[in-house]
């Protein structure tokens, strides 16, 4: 009669019954390698009989999930984050999950490795805000059947989940603001080359100059690169021109904090010596002198629809993806140069 175990049962024990290495356990329970199908039927067997619960991951395996989503955004180059966070944290509480929360710090190569850490915690599906490169994480989720929504910044494809703002009708509608207040000069701060938010709105803002009566002028687009030391550069390259814009359209909020360092270090006054618009409508924004007018995003509800969406392709994997594009609110202040203030709802 063998000794009985005075210790929880453990990975090896798993081994010696499913007749595997503990390497093999290790994959099966950790998802790092595939393992052939009957291998792991045999690993999840022995999980079962043993009573091993040496982790959630293990106990997953059985009970058929982790009520766990898993986030994977960067914490640097989204100001709006805590709003984010806490819209999805709420829904996702409301539907009986928890939320693991990753930093990819704008990087392709730590985005890889915290999609992989993620996984390897078992969470039942990803909320991601891609960075800027390939797209290969995105590819790899899709083809492992991994339940994913792409948040904010979306993909020019239709096979995975995605819910953003809508950035080109939107920076148009600034730009031809601009214009009607008779601007002949209209710089645009552009964020990082290769994202899909940049290139839209830099596209929208071509179409806001076109609609406002003005020609493309490739002179007076600068990128900013999606941070505030970016955004002073550009500030600084646009009004060191020959013929300097009089106003000027910002990307995003984490440029316009360095475009308004720049004009204040320049002792230029926003709104008169030059009129400034942008997009993001961050929590500061109506709180700086002159307050910004700007594109709000609707980040709670992008929150909303993210969980939404996830939670649906986790229920229907079958379902056909969705991409949803949600209307920013136009905060019309001071710093475009206007006198009129309209209420803000």
């Amino acid at each position: 009669m063998p000794p009985q175990r005075s210790t929880r049962p453990t990975q090896r024990d798993i081994a010696e019954l499913a007749g595997v290495s503990i390497t093999t356990v290790s994959h099966v329970v950790n998802g790092t390698r595939a393992v052939a199908p009957e291998t792991r039927a045999a690993v999840l067997e022995a999980i079962e009989q043993t009573g091993y619960t040496g982790d959630v991951i293990a106990r997953s395996l059985v009970t058929g999930g982790t009520r766990s989503i898993g986030v994977a955004i960067s914490l640097l180059a989204n100001p709006y984050f805590a709003v984010l966070m806490q819209t999805i944290e709420r829904e996702a509480a409301a539907a009986g999950y928890t939320v693991l929360l990753s930093d990819t710090h704008d990087t392709v190569d730590t985005e890889q490795a915290v999609v992989r850490a993620l996984r390897s915690r078992r969470v039942e599906g990803l909320l991601l805000t891609s960075v800027p490169g390939d797209g290969s994480v995105i590819s790899e989720l899709v083809s492992l059947g991994i339940p994913t929504v792409l948040v904010d910044r979306l993909a020019t494809r239709g096979d995975v989940d995605q819910v953003g703002a809508e950035n080109i009708q939107s920076t148009s509608a600034l730009t031809e603001h601009l214009a009607s207040l008779g601007h002949r000069r209209i710089g645009f701060v552009a964020g990082t080359p290769g994202l899909a938010t940049s290139e839209e709105r830099t596209l929208g803002y071509r179409l806001g100059l076109g609609r406002g009566g003005l020609a493309w002028n490739p002179d007076l687009v600068v990128p900013g690169n999606s941070e505030r030391a970016g955004g002073a550069r550009a500030l600084a390259a646009l009004l060191d021109r020959p013929e300097p814009p009089s106003a000027v359209v910002v990307g995003n909020d984490a440029m316009m904090a360095g475009v308004l360092h720049e004009a204040r270090r320049r002792q230029l006054h926003v709104g008169k010596d030059v009129a400034v618009v942008g997009f993001d409508d961050t929590e500061w924004a109506d709180l700086v002198d002159p307050p910004l007018t700007t594109m709000a995003q609707p980040i709670a509800d992008i929150g909303r629809e993210a969980v939404r969406l996830l939670l649906s392709r986790i229920k229907d994997p079958d379902r056909r993806p969705e991409t949803l594009r949600l209307l920013p609110v136009l905060r019309h202040r001071e710093s475009c140069g206007c006198v009129a203030i309209h209420p803000e709802d």
